[in-house]
Protein backbone atom coordinates (compact mmCIF):
# COMPACT_ATOMS: atom_id res chain seq x y z
CA UNK A 1 0.00 0.00 0.00
CA UNK A 2 1.15 3.47 -0.66
CA UNK A 3 2.02 5.78 2.17
CA UNK A 4 -0.43 7.63 3.53
CA UNK A 5 0.09 12.45 2.75
CA UNK A 6 1.48 14.13 5.23
CA UNK A 7 1.49 17.97 4.02
CA UNK A 8 3.71 19.98 6.03
CA UNK A 9 4.14 24.11 6.86
CA UNK A 10 5.61 26.43 8.40
CA UNK A 11 4.35 29.78 9.75
CA UNK A 12 7.20 32.51 9.25
CA UNK A 13 5.87 34.42 12.21
CA UNK A 14 9.04 36.85 13.03
CA UNK A 15 10.20 37.94 16.27
CA UNK A 16 8.08 41.23 16.17
CA UNK A 17 4.56 39.66 15.54
CA UNK A 18 5.25 37.68 18.61
CA UNK A 19 6.18 40.49 20.66
CA UNK A 20 2.88 42.43 19.28
CA UNK A 21 0.94 39.71 20.13
CA UNK A 22 2.20 39.45 23.79
CA UNK A 23 1.82 43.58 24.22
CA UNK A 24 5.14 43.96 24.62
CA UNK A 25 7.42 46.86 23.95
CA UNK A 26 9.47 47.61 21.12
CA UNK A 27 7.79 44.94 18.75
CA UNK A 28 7.22 48.37 16.11
CA UNK A 29 10.61 48.78 15.33
CA UNK A 30 10.24 45.45 13.41
CA UNK A 31 12.79 43.33 15.42
CA UNK A 32 13.67 40.22 12.88
CA UNK A 33 15.21 36.40 13.31
CA UNK A 34 14.51 35.59 9.70
CA UNK A 35 18.30 35.97 8.68
CA UNK A 36 18.85 33.31 11.34
CA UNK A 37 15.68 30.79 10.95
CA UNK A 38 14.87 30.56 7.16
CA UNK A 39 19.03 29.49 6.22
CA UNK A 40 18.54 26.98 9.53
CA UNK A 41 14.96 25.59 8.53
CA UNK A 42 16.28 25.12 4.96
CA UNK A 43 19.27 22.98 5.86
CA UNK A 44 16.77 20.90 8.12
CA UNK A 45 14.71 20.44 5.19
CA UNK A 46 17.26 19.40 3.26
CA UNK A 47 18.92 16.64 5.16
CA UNK A 48 14.76 15.35 5.81
CA UNK A 49 14.56 15.60 1.20
CA UNK A 50 11.33 17.34 2.54
CA UNK A 51 9.61 20.42 0.65
CA UNK A 52 6.83 22.52 2.48
CA UNK A 53 4.54 25.35 2.30
CA UNK A 54 5.69 28.55 3.84
CA UNK A 55 3.35 31.18 5.36
CA UNK A 56 4.72 34.47 4.78
CA UNK A 57 3.88 37.88 7.02
CA UNK A 58 3.17 40.67 4.31
CA UNK A 59 4.81 43.45 6.90
CA UNK A 60 8.16 41.35 6.07
CA UNK A 61 7.71 40.88 2.79
CA UNK A 62 7.27 44.73 1.95
CA UNK A 63 10.40 45.25 3.59
CA UNK A 64 13.57 45.10 1.08
CA UNK A 65 16.27 43.69 3.59
CA UNK A 66 13.78 40.55 3.84
CA UNK A 67 13.98 39.76 0.18
CA UNK A 68 17.25 37.73 -0.11
CA UNK A 69 16.27 35.15 2.65
CA UNK A 70 12.44 34.74 1.15
CA UNK A 71 13.90 34.32 -2.55
CA UNK A 72 16.02 31.79 -0.76
CA UNK A 73 12.72 29.47 -0.04
CA UNK A 74 11.19 29.60 -3.48
CA UNK A 75 14.63 28.81 -4.66
CA UNK A 76 15.02 26.15 -2.80
CA UNK A 77 11.87 24.36 -4.43
CA UNK A 78 9.40 25.41 -1.40
CA UNK A 79 6.10 27.02 -1.82
CA UNK A 80 5.01 30.21 -0.47
CA UNK A 81 1.18 31.24 1.10
CA UNK A 82 -0.64 34.54 2.54
CA UNK A 83 -0.08 34.74 6.75
CA UNK A 84 -2.22 38.51 6.64
CA UNK A 85 0.12 41.62 5.99
CA UNK A 86 0.08 42.91 9.64
CA UNK A 87 -0.02 39.47 11.27
CA UNK A 88 -2.94 40.16 13.87
CA UNK A 89 -4.39 37.24 15.72
CA UNK A 90 -8.03 39.07 15.80
CA UNK A 91 -8.32 39.10 11.97
CA UNK A 92 -12.15 37.95 12.83
CA UNK A 93 -12.74 41.39 13.89
CA UNK A 94 -11.80 42.93 10.80
CA UNK A 95 -14.45 44.26 8.40
CA UNK A 96 -14.49 42.89 4.52
CA UNK A 97 -12.88 45.96 3.36
CA UNK A 98 -9.96 45.70 5.81
CA UNK A 99 -9.53 41.79 4.78
CA UNK A 100 -9.47 42.42 1.33
CA UNK A 101 -7.16 45.07 1.85
CA UNK A 102 -4.97 42.91 4.07
CA UNK A 103 -4.91 40.08 1.53
CA UNK A 104 -4.10 42.36 -1.00
CA UNK A 105 -1.06 43.98 0.42
CA UNK A 106 0.20 40.59 1.70
CA UNK A 107 -0.43 39.34 -2.02
CA UNK A 108 2.11 42.22 -3.59
CA UNK A 109 4.49 42.16 -1.02
CA UNK A 110 4.88 38.39 -1.03
CA UNK A 111 4.71 38.29 -5.11
CA UNK A 112 7.81 41.06 -5.25
CA UNK A 113 9.40 39.65 -2.24
CA UNK A 114 9.73 36.10 -4.01
CA UNK A 115 8.26 36.29 -7.12
CA UNK A 116 5.26 33.93 -6.58
CA UNK A 117 1.96 35.20 -5.98
CA UNK A 118 -0.07 33.39 -3.11
CA UNK A 119 -3.15 31.81 -3.13
CA UNK A 120 -3.13 29.26 0.01
CA UNK A 121 -3.87 31.25 3.58
CA UNK A 122 -3.34 30.80 6.83
CA UNK A 123 -4.83 32.85 9.24
CA UNK A 124 -2.38 34.24 11.92
CA UNK A 125 -3.39 32.82 15.39
CA UNK A 126 -6.12 30.51 13.34
CA UNK A 127 -8.04 33.32 13.52
CA UNK A 128 -11.15 33.19 10.59
CA UNK A 129 -14.47 34.06 9.91
CA UNK A 130 -17.23 33.72 7.44
CA UNK A 131 -16.58 37.28 6.21
CA UNK A 132 -13.07 36.08 5.95
CA UNK A 133 -14.09 32.71 4.07
CA UNK A 134 -15.92 34.86 1.95
CA UNK A 135 -13.33 36.67 -0.10
CA UNK A 136 -10.79 34.21 0.21
CA UNK A 137 -13.01 32.07 -2.12
CA UNK A 138 -13.70 35.65 -4.07
CA UNK A 139 -10.19 35.87 -5.09
CA UNK A 140 -9.45 32.69 -6.23
CA UNK A 141 -7.37 30.94 -3.37
CA UNK A 142 -6.88 27.51 -3.40
CA UNK A 143 -7.62 26.77 -0.10
CA UNK A 144 -7.62 27.70 3.26
CA UNK A 145 -5.50 26.58 6.96
CA UNK A 146 -6.66 28.33 9.26
CA UNK A 147 -8.92 26.17 11.44
CA UNK A 148 -7.40 24.09 14.49
CA UNK A 149 -10.00 21.22 15.83
CA UNK A 150 -8.52 21.15 20.02
CA UNK A 151 -10.52 21.65 22.80
CA UNK A 152 -7.52 23.57 24.99
CA UNK A 153 -7.88 26.83 23.21
CA UNK A 154 -9.29 28.47 26.31
CA UNK A 155 -6.30 27.04 28.19
CA UNK A 156 -3.83 28.59 26.07
CA UNK A 157 -5.57 31.41 26.23
CA UNK A 158 -5.04 31.80 30.01
CA UNK A 159 -1.82 31.29 29.60
CA UNK A 160 -1.08 33.67 27.25
CA UNK A 161 -3.32 36.30 29.37
CA UNK A 162 -1.16 35.04 32.85
CA UNK A 163 1.89 36.54 30.44
CA UNK A 164 1.33 38.99 28.68
CA UNK A 165 1.47 41.91 31.18
CA UNK A 166 0.73 45.75 30.37
CA UNK A 167 -2.23 45.31 28.12
CA UNK A 168 -4.88 48.17 28.06
CA UNK A 169 -8.48 47.80 28.19
CA UNK A 170 -8.78 48.22 24.42
CA UNK A 171 -5.92 45.27 23.41
CA UNK A 172 -7.03 42.79 26.32
CA UNK A 173 -10.90 43.64 23.84
CA UNK A 174 -8.88 42.48 20.71
CA UNK A 175 -7.12 39.58 22.27
CA UNK A 176 -10.21 38.25 24.30
CA UNK A 177 -11.35 35.15 21.46
CA UNK A 178 -7.56 34.36 20.83
CA UNK A 179 -6.54 30.36 20.30
CA UNK A 180 -10.40 29.68 20.07
CA UNK A 181 -13.11 28.76 21.93
CA UNK A 182 -13.57 24.97 23.25
CA UNK A 183 -16.26 24.27 20.80
CA UNK A 184 -13.63 24.17 17.99
CA UNK A 185 -12.46 20.31 19.22
CA UNK A 186 -15.55 19.74 17.71
CA UNK A 187 -14.52 20.45 14.21
CA UNK A 188 -13.52 17.87 11.59
CA UNK A 189 -9.97 16.75 11.29
CA UNK A 190 -10.08 15.55 7.64
CA UNK A 191 -10.61 18.37 4.73
CA UNK A 192 -13.89 19.57 3.86
CA UNK A 193 -15.46 22.73 1.99
CA UNK A 194 -17.02 25.75 3.00
CA UNK A 195 -19.99 27.31 1.32
CA UNK A 196 -19.55 31.09 0.96
CA UNK A 197 -21.28 33.28 -0.64
CA UNK A 198 -18.85 33.89 -3.03
CA UNK A 199 -18.75 29.82 -3.80
CA UNK A 200 -17.10 26.43 -2.45
CA UNK A 201 -13.96 26.87 -0.73
CA UNK A 202 -11.35 23.98 0.67
CA UNK A 203 -10.22 23.54 4.38
CA UNK A 204 -7.38 21.46 5.44
CA UNK A 205 -7.60 22.09 9.03
CA UNK A 206 -4.15 21.83 11.09
CA UNK A 207 -4.29 18.39 12.24
CA UNK A 208 -4.66 17.33 16.46
CA UNK A 209 -5.12 13.67 17.57
CA UNK A 210 -8.37 12.07 16.38
CA UNK A 211 -10.70 11.86 19.36
CA UNK A 212 -8.56 13.38 22.47
CA UNK A 213 -8.36 16.82 19.66
CA UNK A 214 -4.56 17.12 21.39
CA UNK A 215 -2.58 19.45 19.21
CA UNK A 216 0.52 17.65 17.59
CA UNK A 217 2.23 20.98 16.59
CA UNK A 218 6.14 20.19 17.16
CA UNK A 219 6.27 23.15 19.47
CA UNK A 220 3.70 21.17 21.40
CA UNK A 221 5.68 17.97 21.08
CA UNK A 222 9.36 19.85 22.20
CA UNK A 223 7.33 21.48 25.01
CA UNK A 224 6.63 18.11 26.68
CA UNK A 225 10.25 17.10 25.97
CA UNK A 226 11.28 20.12 28.57
CA UNK A 227 9.67 17.85 30.88
CA UNK A 228 10.58 14.22 29.16
CA UNK A 229 12.53 13.06 26.19
CA UNK A 230 10.91 10.17 26.38
CA UNK A 231 8.01 11.30 27.36
CA UNK A 232 7.68 14.01 23.99
CA UNK A 233 8.75 11.03 21.82
CA UNK A 234 6.01 8.60 22.90
CA UNK A 235 3.27 11.27 22.50
CA UNK A 236 3.99 11.81 19.05
CA UNK A 237 4.35 8.03 18.27
CA UNK A 238 0.88 7.64 19.38
CA UNK A 239 -0.18 10.93 17.64
CA UNK A 240 0.63 9.05 14.25
CA UNK A 241 -0.68 5.98 15.08
CA UNK A 242 -4.35 7.40 16.19
CA UNK A 243 -3.75 9.28 12.39
CA UNK A 244 -3.22 6.09 10.76
CA UNK A 245 -5.82 4.51 12.57
CA UNK A 246 -8.47 6.71 11.49
CA UNK A 247 -7.33 7.58 8.31
CA UNK A 248 -5.85 10.90 9.02
CA UNK A 249 -3.81 12.54 6.53
CA UNK A 250 -1.47 14.67 8.62
CA UNK A 251 -1.36 18.68 8.02
CA UNK A 252 1.85 19.26 10.25
CA UNK A 253 2.27 23.05 11.42
CA UNK A 254 6.17 24.25 11.97
CA UNK A 255 6.64 27.25 13.26
CA UNK A 256 10.25 29.34 13.81
CA UNK A 257 10.15 28.89 17.64
CA UNK A 258 10.62 25.11 16.90
CA UNK A 259 14.39 26.04 15.28
CA UNK A 260 15.19 28.73 17.66
CA UNK A 261 16.89 28.46 21.12
CA UNK A 262 17.22 30.29 24.05
CA UNK A 263 20.47 31.22 22.45
CA UNK A 264 19.09 32.51 19.93
CA UNK A 265 17.10 35.11 21.76
CA UNK A 266 16.45 36.07 25.21
CA UNK A 267 12.75 37.90 24.01
CA UNK A 268 10.51 35.13 23.61
CA UNK A 269 10.53 33.41 27.18
CA UNK A 270 7.33 33.33 27.58
CA UNK A 271 7.04 30.57 25.12
CA UNK A 272 7.72 27.26 27.07
CA UNK A 273 9.80 25.51 24.75
CA UNK A 274 12.07 28.98 24.14
CA UNK A 275 13.83 28.11 27.61
CA UNK A 276 15.80 25.23 25.82
CA UNK A 277 18.89 25.87 23.70
CA UNK A 278 18.78 25.38 20.18
CA UNK A 279 20.92 22.63 19.77
CA UNK A 280 19.09 19.80 21.40
CA UNK A 281 15.36 20.86 20.16
CA UNK A 282 16.39 20.66 16.66
CA UNK A 283 17.95 17.12 17.58
CA UNK A 284 14.61 16.05 18.80
CA UNK A 285 12.97 17.49 15.93
CA UNK A 286 15.05 15.52 13.33
CA UNK A 287 14.08 12.44 15.88
CA UNK A 288 10.30 13.18 15.33
CA UNK A 289 10.95 13.79 11.51
CA UNK A 290 12.58 10.50 10.71
CA UNK A 291 9.47 8.59 12.93
CA UNK A 292 7.20 10.60 10.22
CA UNK A 293 8.63 9.82 7.40
CA UNK A 294 8.42 6.00 8.51
CA UNK A 295 4.72 6.25 8.04
CA UNK A 296 4.30 9.63 6.00
CA UNK A 297 4.81 10.99 2.49
CA UNK A 298 5.74 14.40 3.30
CA UNK A 299 4.30 16.96 0.70
CA UNK A 300 3.66 21.09 0.57
CA UNK A 301 0.46 21.77 1.04
CA UNK A 302 -0.35 23.11 -2.64
CA UNK A 303 0.34 19.15 -3.56
CA UNK A 304 -2.19 18.00 -0.91
CA UNK A 305 -4.68 19.81 -2.12
CA UNK A 306 -4.63 18.78 -5.83
CA UNK A 307 -4.57 15.52 -4.36
CA UNK A 308 -7.99 16.04 -2.77
CA UNK A 309 -9.35 17.60 -4.91
CA UNK A 310 -8.67 14.68 -7.63
CA UNK A 311 -9.67 12.09 -5.03
CA UNK A 312 -12.86 13.47 -4.10
CA UNK A 313 -13.80 16.69 -5.99
CA UNK A 314 -17.43 18.01 -4.81
CA UNK A 315 -17.61 14.60 -2.62
CA UNK A 316 -16.16 16.37 0.55
CA UNK A 317 -18.21 17.07 3.55
CA UNK A 318 -19.79 21.12 3.12
CA UNK A 319 -19.99 23.19 6.06
CA UNK A 320 -21.07 26.93 6.27
CA UNK A 321 -18.90 29.65 6.65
Amino acid sequence: MPQPVCSVSLDLDNLWSYLKTHGDAGWDSYPSYLNIVVPRVLTFLRQHDASITWFLVGRDAADPAHHPVLRSIVAAGHEVGNHSFHHEPWLHLYTEAEIEAELVNAEDAIERATGERPTMFRGPGFSHSPTLLNVLARRGYRFDASTFPTFLGPLARLYYFATAKGLSAAEKEKRKKLFGKFRDGFGKLKPYFWNTRSGPLLEIPVTTMPVFKLPIHLSYVLYLAGYSRWLAKAYWALALRMCRLFRVELSLLLHPLDFLGRDDTDRLSFFPAMKAPNAPKLALAAELFVMLKRHYRLVPMGVHAEMIQARHGQRLPVTTG
